[in-house]
């Protein structure tokens, strides 16, 4: 059985850490939700991978 990853690029800003999650406020151009959520689990278990754009980050 092949299992097939579904790819989704989004683009946001760290907004809020919790314990267990943390939330991301989505660039409105590109998307449509204000917001999303993930566990640390899911970075961990390479289920979302994290890039971060340093360009931006020093522009801040």
């Amino acid at each position: 059985m092949v299992v097939e990853k579904k790819i989704v690029e989004r683009s946001g800003i760290l907004s809020e850490t919790y314990p267990s999650v943390f939330v991301v406020e989505l660039d409105q151009d590109e998307n449509n939700f204000e917001r999303v959520s993930y566990s640390y689990a899911d970075v961990l278990t390479d289920a979302v991978e994290i890039v971060f754009d340093v360009e931006k980050a020093i522009e801040a």
